[in-house]
């Protein structure tokens, strides 16, 4: 039976598809059977690095980027095409749709930087889950009803679906289903530059991968399929011993420890540069905070750093430390981080843990806030979750309402968190009253101690002038005296010169 198409590419980008319905029936035949050659061909997860096979796509599959109902690319999203995508929100128990809505509007930006476009949207109130579908019966029923309206690629949940009901939803609808963390991760695939950042990204990838591999499995008998009356296997039921989808899971098993394995030694690499920091004492400070907030343009605005600044959602994802002399005459170590976003799938959080860890280890967090958005608080709540999460919780924090010239609102937000800074990271608006604040605050770990120095100790009187701030100096009895800001670290080290 033929099926209409549509008449190119460019009408997938440009709106609604037109079709051409003169197609002879013959040709439109051709045209099927070499798509679903394709598909096939398409299908051996060759981005894994280990040869994994799935399944061909079934001869009536709808086209799509992702599962049984796959395209040409193993990719989570297809991008050969603007694929055409409905978003699905569930608000439940006494959970308030308005956060619902709000996520969804996140979910679509996210959707548009995988490169695709939504077309539509779902919503339903619901107790829990249903363990199959997500969705109540009904409601899937009506999202079905709106595919096929909408001729759609891809379903995207909001919230993370079980392989059980991804399965489901996918038999149902008869084409794509996935989940925000999907999305995320393939964001993050294409965004990803380092060699750190690739491994972490693969690994995650493979991670979320591992529990929904669909193989050749089922197309292969299992050993000892039947048991005759004896006790043994039946004559013909002795099947290879392994199923193909077995053989696919043991290999990606394989490739997750060669990548743990991998970032373990770029950790040790991670743990030498720690230490090496940490002898020049200088004041480590992590710009962290919600995704597209401004911090690689408050990076850049600071030390010229030149990192890559867009837009969009996780235009960055590799940590960059660069040295910064604040206004007091203090160099500290200025270091952007990947950004947050609420419901961060917890397989990036693992594998971007070794990269996080900066945050972890800093002596001030600068937590820059998108001040011109829609729910600023909201944002807030979600990297201190995330922080919480990696064990910053109890690093010191300094929140930075960015974006300024964009919005008012920016000065109210300050207004109402004391302590808090407001500044405009494009124009420069208010970052010199932030370099100051950062200083104090540093400052205010530190203690001031008088020490006398004899004379005959230049090499004291060195670490001194090495390891703190002299901010007086004099000749004594007996030796210099010197009025000096030192941490806690150095305090302990100079203790033995330090005046009664």
């Amino acid at each position: 039976m033929s099926r209409a198409r549509p008449t190119g590419p460019e009408d997938r980008s440009e709106g609604p598809a037109t079709y051409d319905l003169d197609l002879d029936l013959d040709l439109d035949l051709d045209l099927d059977l070499d798509l679903d050659l394709d598909a096939q061909e398409g299908e051996d997860g060759a981005d894994l690095g280990d040869d994994l096979e799935f399944d061909a796509a079934p001869v009536d599959s709808h086209r799509g980027a992702f599962g049984d109902y796959g395209g040409e690319t193993g990719a989570l999203i297809e991008r050969t095409f603007r694929e055409r995508i409905i978003i699905v929100g569930v608000t439940l128990g006494g959970g308030d749709p308005e956060l619902t809505d709000s996520d969804l509007d996140e979910l679509a930006q996210l959707v548009d930087t995988a490169g695709a476009d939504v077309v539509g949207r779902i919503v339903q109130r619901r107790s829990a889950p249903d363990p199959a579908t997500y969705l109540g019966k009904g409601k899937a029923a009506e999202l079905k009803e709106l595919s096929e309206a909408l001729d759609c690629d891809t379903v995207v949940f909001d919230d993370d679906l079980s392989p059980a009901q991804q399965r489901n939803l996918e038999s149902l609808l008869g084409r794509t289903a996935l989940d925000r963390t999907a999305v995320i991760l393939d964001i993050f695939a294409q965004n990803a530059s380092s060699v750190e950042g690739k491994a972490q990204v693969e690994l995650a990838q493979l991670r979320y991968l591992q529990p929904r591999l669909r193989g050749k499995g089922k197309g292969l008998s299992q050993q000892a399929g039947g048991m005759s009356a004896g006790g043994g296997a039946r004559v013909g039921s002795r099947g290879p011993g392994e199923t193909q989808l077995e053989t696919d899971r043991r290999r990606i098993t394989r490739r997750i420890h060669k990548l743990e394995a991998d970032l373990r030694a770029i950790s040790l690499h991670r743990d030498t540069q720690y230490k090496a920091r940490s002898r020049s004492r200088a004041a480590q400070v992590a710009i962290v905070g919600y995704t597209n907030a401004g911090k690689s343009t408050l990076l850049n605005t600071l030390s010229g750093a030149g990192v890559l600044v867009e837009d969009r959602l996780f235009a960055t994802l590799d940590a960059t430390t660069r040295r910064l002399q604040l206004p007091g005459g203090e160099a500290v170590l200025l270091t952007d981080t990947v950004g947050f976003v609420r419901k961060l799938p917890h397989q990036l959080v693992e594998s971007f843990r070794s990269t996080l860890r900066v945050a972890a280890e800093a002596d001030l967090l600068v937590h820059v806030v998108d001040g011109s958005g829609p729910d600023p608080q909201s944002h807030i709540d979600a990297v201190r979750e995330v922080l919480a999460e990696i064990g910053a919780g109890d690093v010191e924090e300094l929140i930075c309402f960015n974006k300024a010239d964009r919005s008012d609102e920016v000065a109210r937000l300050v207004g109402r968190n004391p302590g808090s800074v407001g500044i405009s990271a494009v124009t420069g608006a208010g970052v010199e009253e932030l370099l100051l604040t950062v200083g104090d605050r540093l400052r205010a770990a530190t203690r001031v101690v008088d020490l006398l120095i004899p004379f005959e100790r230049g090499d004291v009187l060195a670490e001194v002038h090495r390891e703190g701030e002299v901010l007086a100096e004099s000749v004594g009895e007996g030796g210099m005296v010197l009025t000096a800001r030192l941490d806690e670290a150095a305090s302990a080290k100079l203790a033995g010169w330090v005046m009664a």
